[in-house]
């Protein structure tokens, strides 16, 4: 799938050092938490590994080479029932404001779907004010806590999405 020369694609192992110095980059311009939220995350530098599971994909946004971001999708941690959650999506300046959002939603709600999740849950931060727009126009309610225990302690904002 491309859009203006970017490529969602899945990712592969030698994705990893990359999309970690992404994800990193884009933490620290937000000016995230480094405690409580995905930069402490161990398993940032081995995404690949980490999805490489059953019901669980993550896909990568490539330009010539290099990676400008990253979504994914997985079960819910420490949850009974069948609800994935959206993960780990993060675009540098240059992937964000042209369409590419709405796409990766797309491709991985569309994904979710086919694993037969039934919900979609997310967690975010009261200043990704544009991706929460995002999740609202994707079909994602504000809850009042959250489900699960994904261990991102500083992340106060919770959404669900009937899929």
């Amino acid at each position: 799938m491309t859009h203006n020369n970017f490529k969602i694609r899945e990712i592969q192992r030698k994705d990893n050092p990359k999309i970690a110095k992404v994800i990193r980059e884009i933490l620290i311009e937000f000016g995230v938490p480094k405690v409580g939220t995905a930069y402490a995350d161990k398993i940032l530098d081995t995404l690949y590994e980490a999805y490489a599971t059953e019901k669980a994909i993550y896909y990568v946004i490539e330009k010539e080479g290099e990676i400008f971001g990253g979504a994914g999708i997985k079960q819910l941690d420490n949850y009974e029932g069948n609800v994935c959650e959206l993960q780990k999506m993060y675009f540098l300046p240059e992937a964000r404001g042209i369409g590419l959002g709405s796409k990766m939603m797309e491709t991985c709600l569309q994904k979710a779907k086919e694993f037969g999740f039934e919900q979609c849950y997310l967690e975010t931060l009261p200043y990704m004010e544009d991706a929460r727009k995002l999740y609202r126009k994707a079909g994602f309610k504000d809850l009042d806590a959250p489900m699960g225990d994904t261990g991102h302690y500083s992340c106060n904002l919770w959404m669900l999405k009937e899929l």
